[in-house]
């Protein structure tokens, strides 16, 4: 079977974004084109946008003849991540819709669309195309629901796409990945098209289906982005940092340490704020070994704070054991700066012990952005209670972004990136609390 670019028959890995192509037609024949698409929220007209989308070809016997999938950047927040999995970091680098859209055409022009709950995806996939200035052929009355087909063909069995699969002896192996619901909602058309027999009985709609009025877009090749593996760990940002020859100075570094200073707030280095670093140090020019060398003097600053009293608490060498391997460095690190820190204070007869050095102070502006674990207004609640001013939209005053998902591309944290203002998670942002004066 010819096929375009990128779209893989079952089992195959997605590497590359397909171009225009023709469509594929035999006659009337029924071909299909199974559609899953993962969002932001529920509906479109809220500004909630595709996040995944996946199509699954198959045949008029039901077989599978190729698949399709990428993650898409809804250049938004992520909305309800517990239930679609996907995060920030992976959806960042995904291609826009815009760049899909060509390409989704070529999938689905000449075939009957079909989806679980059609008029969902429906409504989403119009919208998109919408939003570019597209009219598609795309509608509710425009595909085949295999929910409804579900009340025919299944009777008696709930309307979630679970419940359909269990009752016609199909395995769902990861609901909400667009993907792996475009393949259980295929094999269940071909459970269908087996029990219907032929002709099936939505045959009198393949003409109108078939021969609808498809737009032709151009496609510019683009990579496809897949969900990580489960376990998948990210490479450490210092390996992305080229080695150069040794300088004979070092330039002024304020400005990596600044970032660095914000995107270890709350003890956590997000892809975001990574793709920060890599880019200061390219730009200043300086080597691996040079960040590592800042990275290591970040830590004895650190340490030497932490040992000023006289005692290091489990908790503070926990802290510290963190840090060093956010900074890709090891425990040897942590021994020597703790060593070199007591010595220090040693021989100036000791420090004074008030070092506490509070981020937040009453009266800062914060604000909140993401589903978060608690509703908002308990977030908000916890802030003002603490002495802090909860702010709507983030400013040049804004003290603090608290994120759902610190990668977050929500206009609030495009703002906050502008601004240079920290961005931490909700767990990061209450041991906060605590310390902030009321």
């Amino acid at each position: 079977m010819d096929r375009p670019k990128g779209c893989t028959t079952h089992g195959e890995s997605v590497a590359t974004f397909p171009r225009s192509t023709a469509p594929r037609q035999k006659g009337l024949t029924a071909m299909y084109a199974v559609v899953d698409v993962e969002t932001t929220g529920l509906n479109p007209s809220w500004n909630d946008r595709v996040v995944e989308i996946a199509i699954v070809q198959i045949d008029d016997s039901g077989a599978t003849e190729a698949e399709w999938c990428t993650l898409v950047n809804p250049e938004r927040d992520l909305g309800p991540r517990h239930i679609h999995g996907v995060t920030a970091a992976e959806a960042r680098t995904a291609p826009r819709f815009d760049q899909l859209a060509g390409a989704i055409l070529d999938l689905l022009r000449g075939r009957i669309l079909v989806a679980h709950n059609w008029a969902f995806d429906a409504r989403f996939l119009a919208a998109e195309y919408a939003r570019i200035g597209v009219k598609t052929p795309i509608s509710d009355n425009a595909g085949l629901c295999t929910m409804r087909l579900a009340g025919q063909f299944l009777p008696g069995v709930g309307r979630g796409l679970a419940d359909c699969c269990q009752s016609a002896g199909i395995t769902l192996t990861k609901a909400h990945a667009a993907l792996h619901d475009a393949r259980a909602a295929a094999q269940l058309l071909a459970y269908f098209l087996l029990v219907a027999g032929r002709p099936p009985p939505w045959a009198n709609r393949l003409t109108a289906d078939l021969l609808g009025d498809w737009p032709r877009l151009s496609s510019a090749e683009v990579a496809l982005v897949r969900r990580r593996a489960e376990g998948h760990v990210e490479a450490h940002f210092l390996s992305r940092l080229v080695d150069r020859l040794p300088r004979t100075h070092r330039p002024d570094a304020d400005a990596y340490l600044d970032v660095l200073d914000r995107a270890l707030l709350d003890r956590h280095i997000s892809a975001t704020e990574a793709d920060a670093l890599v880019a200061v140090a390219q730009d200043l020019g300086l080597s691996r070994d040079e960040v590592i060398a800042l990275h290591e003097h970040y830590l004895q600053a650190l340490a030497t704070v932490a040992a000023s009293d006289g005692t290091i608490t489990p908790d503070e060498h926990k802290d510290l054991d963190a840090v060093a391997d956010l900074l890709g460095l090891g425990s040897r690190h942590v021994n020597h700066a703790l060593r070199t820190a007591r010595h220090a204070l040693a021989l100036l007869g000791g420090a004074p012990t008030n070092t506490e050095c509070r981020f937040l102070q009453p009266g800062d502006i914060v604000v909140f952005t993401g589903e978060m674990d608690r509703p908002r207004e308990v977030w908000e609640a916890r802030a003002t209670n603490a002495g802090l001013c909860v702010g709507q939209s983030v400013t040049k005053q804004t003290r603090l972004l608290v994120a759902a998902d610190p990668d977050s591309m929500s206009g609030k944290a495009q703002k906050a990136a502008k601004y240079g203002i920290p961005v931490v998670h909700p767990a990061a942002f209450l041991p906060m609390l605590s310390t902030t004066a009321g």
